[in-house]
């Protein structure tokens, strides 16, 4: 939902077809292309990395986290013992962070000529007691590990970092145990993305609501979002102004997959404000308050949705739209393959 969104160049163009061929699919063109047109899965750019996403992959993870799992609880342990291992089996170095009321699981794989510059995606595991949560934050775990299936087969000059918060639900206490360290060792964060439900998608008009105002901050995406009926079938991008040029990238993707989204930047002067609590209520916060680059995606929650933590209608699966919670995962990707910058020669 820019204004101009920037030009895609003429490779991104090629290497994306959606999400229609499967990865690693037989072709009879000899650039691997599906006959003899764009080129599928592969590591040479961004944009053939974005066709490794593989929905199926996701929605087997999601149906397994979508479940009970208060901190602590039987579980919460297995989702814990899920993640940990699926990133061993991909190769990156695994990090239980437990800072004494709960465990982050950090996956690092370094880069080859910078190494100390990180670019990280994050979801969190926990989630409250009597209800699955499926949407919060089964979908971004699942989403993350894809991202981090799919990267883990490239290269990249800097290093990437795939992590999964604990106790977010008791105020986000595992990402700012981790933000705290990170900004005390000097960690450079060049880029950092958030996932906090990324499942939910309903197309009919007025299913969209927007909190009080958000209209006065950004009053021409939500007139965007008035002109197509407050439809609430996009996904939202909030960040500083530091993420720009990997949010434009983001954008140059979903645009690419067909994704719509809405761009809700904010200055620095705001982006720590209480005047906009409603956009910093989850993990992305604390890399705000220590002046990191940070991007959170999420569908808006219980601004579209009455399954917000069980509330109305329980937070299943059988609310959800894989496809489109896919598409996000690729225009992540996509982004966060170009800010880490494939390396050729490995």
């Amino acid at each position: 939902m820019r204004n101009e969104p920037a030009a895609l160049s003429v490779v991104l163009l090629s290497s994306l077809l959606l999400l229609t061929a499967c990865p690693g699919e037989d072709s009879d063109g000899a650039d691997g292309g599906v006959d003899g047109g764009a080129p599928v899965c592969g590591t040479a750019t961004a944009g053939e990395l974005v066709r490794c996403v593989e929905e199926a992959r996701y929605s087997a993870d999601l149906a397994f986290i979508a479940e009970e799992r208060v901190p602590g609880s039987t579980h919460w342990q297995a989702v814990q013992d899920r993640i940990a291992g699926r990133l061993e089996e991909l190769g990156f170095t695994v990090e239980l962070h437990d800072y004494g009321t709960g465990i982050n699981v950090i996956g690092t794989l370094p880069g080859t000529t910078t190494p100390t510059e990180e670019v990280l995606v994050g979801a969190h595991y926990d989630h409250i007691p009597g209800c699955p949560g499926a949407n919060d934050n089964a979908t971004g775990v699942a989403g993350a590990l894809e991202i981090a299936r799919v990267l883990s087969q490239a290269a990249f000059e800097r290093t990437l970092v795939v992590a999964f918060w604990d106790e977010e639900e008791r105020g986000l206490l595992g990402s700012i145990e981790y933000v705290t360290r990170a900004d005390a060792n000097g960690q450079d964060i060049v880029a950092s993305f958030n996932y906090d439900m990324i499942g939910f998608k309903d197309d009919t008009p007025d299913s969209q609501t927007i909190p009080d105002g958000l209209d006065l901050l950004f009053p021409d995406e939500i007139g965007r979002l008035a002109d197509r009926g407050y439809r609430g079938d996009f996904i939202a991008a909030i960040r500083d102004f530091q993420s720009e040029a990997v949010a434009f990238d983001f954008f140059d993707f979903a645009d690419a997959l067909g994704l719509e989204y809405a761009d809700l930047p904010l200055s620095d002067a705001l982006k720590n404000s209480p005047m906009v609590s409603d956009l910093r209520r989850s993990d992305h916060a604390p890399f705000w308050m220590a002046e990191y680059p940070a991007i959170f995606l999420s569908d808006s929650g219980e601004f579209r949705s009455d399954t917000y933590h069980c509330r109305g209608s329980i937070d299943d699966t059988a609310t959800l739209d894989d496809a489109f919670a896919a598409q996000v995962v690729g225009a992540t990707l996509g982004a966060m393959a170009e800010a880490l910058v494939i390396d050729p020669t490995p």
